[in-house]
């Protein structure tokens, strides 16, 4: 169950541990979501540090339209493209022959046949297009219903289910 809402209603009435509990959630999620936009682990962290930042100073108020989660993977959605229409315009140059690392999480080892699965899944996905990569990335690794999915990338249900349909295909 999801109980960011919880949370961030407790935040907002002035509990600080409540800002902190979010994090703890969310976070790993968050940077994994993004790392699929920016194909960069410390911009990915960097933007969601940015998303919970904004949370902290804006406190913009949650409509309960959506899930809590929903609402906060569109604002860091929206913070990657605004990030990257920055690097279109100043482009940084880049060192050729840098390789894609994922980092090593200390897990539980029952944990760690998931993780090398996932990285595996994750390196996979490196190859497909970055719309097939979202969608792949919130339908599967943060369970998310095909209608909040379109919810985050402002896509309608069936072109969410096309773009699954599609990413899979490429994903064999």
């Amino acid at each position: 169950m999801d109980k960011g809402n919880e949370y961030y209603d407790r935040f907002l009435q002035g509990d600080k541990d409540a800002l902190g509990q979010l994090v703890s959630v969310y976070n790993q999620r968050l940077i994994l979501f993004l790392f699929g936009l920016v194909q960069d682990w410390e911009t990915a962290q960097d933007l969601a540090a940015d998303t919970f930042c904004y949370l902290l100073v804006k406190k913009p108020s949650f409509r309960e339209e959506a899930k809590f989660k929903t609402w906060l993977f569109r604002i860091a959605k929206n913070k990657a493209i605004d990030f990257l229409r920055k690097q279109r315009r100043y482009p940084e140059i880049s060192v050729d022959g840098a390789e894609f690392d994922l980092p090593h999480f200390d897990l539980p080892e029952m944990r760690l046949e998931k993780e090398e699965t996932n990285r595996k899944l994750y390196a996979a996905l490196q190859t497909l297009p970055q719309n097939y990569r979202s969608v792949l990335t919130l339908l599967y690794f943060e369970d998310m219903s095909y209608k909040q999915a379109a919810q985050v990338l402002k896509k309608s249900v069936k072109q969410i289910k096309n773009d699954a349909y599609r990413a899979r295909q490429a994903l064999r």
